[in-house]
C-alpha cells in the first residue's frame, strides 16, 4: 500500500460538480492498493497515516501527528501511485491492485481510520475526481507499508 500525503490547510474532492468530501487543517492521503495488501498492511498503514509527525510543535518542529492535532484526514484512491514509471513514456499498471482488491483494501482503510479519528472524508472509488488543496508547507510524503 502506498499512500501520497500532504499537511494542508484544507482540501475538498468533487464528483460530478458536487463535494463528496472536504476537511480543514489536516492531511490529504492519496492512496494505492497494491497486489497482495493484507489486513497487517492496511492496519501498518492506518497506523502510519494516524501517527505520522508532520505537524509542528511548540519549537515548530515536525513532531506532531494528526492524532495529536486532531485534524482532518481526506482519503482519496489514487492507483496511478502505484504504477511502475521505470521505462518508456506510457506508465504500467500492473503493480496496481485489480479494481476489487483496491476497493476492498482501500474501504477497509478507511474503517480501520474512522474507527480511531473522528475527521475523516474520502472521495468517491473509481469515480473521475477533481481534488482541490492548499498545501501547507509544502510538505509532501511518501508511505509504503
Amino acid at each position: 500500500m502506498i499512500a501520497l500525503i500532504q499537511r494542508v490547510l484544507e482540501a475538498s474532492v468533487r464528483v460530478d460538480g458536487e463535494i463528496v468530501g472536504a476537511i480543514g487543517p489536516g492531511l490529504l492521503a492519496l492512496v494505492a492498493v497494491e497486489p497482495g495488501d493484507d489486513e497487517a498492511r492496511i492496519a501498518r498503514m492506518a497506523e502510519r497515516l494516524l501517527g505520522y509527525r508532520v505537524f509542528a510543535d511548540d519549537q515548530g518542529r515536525m513532531n506532531r501527528s494528526l492524532a495529536d492535532t486532531g485534524g482532518g484526514l481526506l482519503l482519496v484512491s489514487q492507483f496511478t501511485l502505484a504504477a511502475d514509471t521505470r521505462s518508456g513514456m506510457r506508465p504500467s499498471f500492473t503493480s496496481a491492485a485489480s479494481p476489487e482488491e483496491g476497493r476492498r483494501g482501500f474501504e477497509r482503510l478507511v474503517e480501520l481510520c474512522r474507527a480511531r479519528h473522528p475527521v475523516l472524508e474520502t472521495g468517491r472509488f473509481g469515480a473521475h475526481m477533481l481534488v482541490s488543496l492548499a498545501n501547507d508547507g509544502p510538505v509532501t510524503f511518501r508511505l509504503q507499508s
